[in-house]
């Protein structure tokens, strides 16, 4: 809630329950955990969802988001939301705007008041931008987890391996809470594209990847993909956050591996049926996950269809790790956060009393808490620090 609302006013409560479907996950994680392993994991608790904000020293901005490359724009029948996070995204503003565009947000801004919502939404989308419509009501059209079962386990290991081909923070923070209930996690990233997480701070990139392997591979060189294949052959599940004709082009079929018995799981922002893209910040709004201040619709938290997708999808892996059969699970970011989004609020009262915020509600009053983080208790490995160990491992 901290994360809520613009710099110069009130916290903001979100709709529905994002905390609660957080702890409802984490619940799922410990009780698979538990059935595979016997012991508990020590696993964190919902102030997860703030923990980067925490860490960066990130504060509300609404209509802007923590991180600022994501806002909210009226249109001329509603509202959109759009993330210009990347050069290339930004470069893409005069053909999104069909003008030139110096000043992008501007040129953007401009645009979306001329534009209906659907005309708008539909633009971005096909230009391949972060972005869409934010609607009154978050859709239902599809589960935010499918799952279909495949062939027969090959093994059932004591400490699963799982192979992360993920980056930035709903799949690495999957990764994370499977490696706290005793899976071995090896990263995989390209040497012409590693996680672009490492360039932001330190502390939250050794936070989701300490104590994993870290692999890199160059992904143009044949030989290189041919390693990638022997070491998803050899997992009990693989982590991935693509598209999927990214991976097909390399080869790499998710369907083929759990026909083999292998355990593949995919976030992406709308499903696997989709190329759409999204972030963390710009899913959440267009999923209905946004707060209203005056008639505008505020971002809600930091990124958050990011944590929500993350911690949804380590309570589905970890239940793989206890079937029998292999799965191919699709979680859809922007389905999840629809999920956490239902619901009214709770009838509120926020005051500022005693220098702080405080929310008062049927439930009880109770203060409005500054974002935290955990401390990651060694550094992540540097980028490939164990490439030739575990090429090694996996012949």
């Amino acid at each position: 809630m901290a994360l809520t609302g613009r710099a110069d006013g009130p916290p903001l409560p979100a709709p529905g329950d994002p905390a609660g479907a957080v702890r409802r996950a984490l619940d799922r994680v410990a009780d698979a955990t538990r059935e595979r392993t016997g012991a508990m994991a020590t696993l964190p608790g919902v102030q997860l969802l703030g923990e980067r904000a925490a860490i960066a020293g990130l504060g509300r901005r609404g209509p802007w988001s923590c991180g600022g490359a994501f806002r909210t724009l009226p249109t001329a029948d509603g509202w959109i939301g759009l993330s210009l996070p990347r050069e290339d995204d930004v470069a893409l503003v005069p053909a999104l705007v069909e003008a030139e565009a110096d000043d992008a947000w501007g040129a953007v801004g401009a645009w979306a008041l001329r534009s209906k919502s659907a005309d708008a939404a539909e633009r971005i989308e096909l230009l391949g931008l972060p972005g869409g419509a934010v609607p009154a009501v978050p859709p239902a059209d599809r589960s935010a987890v499918v799952v279909t079962e495949g062939a027969a386990r090959q093994r059932l290991r004591e400490f699963p391996r799982i192979v992360d081909l993920t980056s930035l923070w709903a799949g690495p923070l999957c990764a994370h809470l499977l490696g706290l209930g005793g899976a071995e996690v090896v990263k995989v990233e390209s040497t012409r594209r590693p996680d672009g997480s490492r360039r932001g701070p330190t502390e939250f990139f050794d936070l989701l990847h300490y104590g994993h392997a870290m692999v890199v591979l160059d992904f143009h060189d044949p030989a290189d993909v041919q390693r990638l294949r022997e070491l998803l052959a050899n997992a009990d599940l693989v982590l991935e956050a693509s598209r999927p004709r990214a991976l097909r082009q390399l080869g790499v079929v998710a369907e083929d591996f759990v026909a083999e018995g292998i355990s593949w799981l995919s976030i992406t922002a709308r499903g696997r049926a989709s190329n759409a893209i999204g972030f963390g910040d710009d899913v959440a709004a267009t999923a209905g996950l946004a707060a209203w201040s005056d008639g505008m619709p505020m971002p809600c938290g930091d990124a958050l269809a990011d944590p929500l997708a993350g911690v949804v999808a380590a309570a589905a892996a970890s239940e793989a790790l206890t079937a029998t059969h292999a799965r191919l699970i699709d979680v859809s970011m922007r389905h999840v956060a629809a999920d956490a989004a239902r619901g009214p609020v709770e009838p509120n009262l926020v005051l500022y009393e005693d220098d702080s915020w405080w929310v008062e509600a049927p439930s009880g009053r109770f203060p409005v808490a500054a974002p935290t983080a955990r401390r990651a208790p060694e550094p992540a490995g540097a980028l490939g620090a164990d490439t030739a160990r575990m090429l090694r491992t996996h012949r």
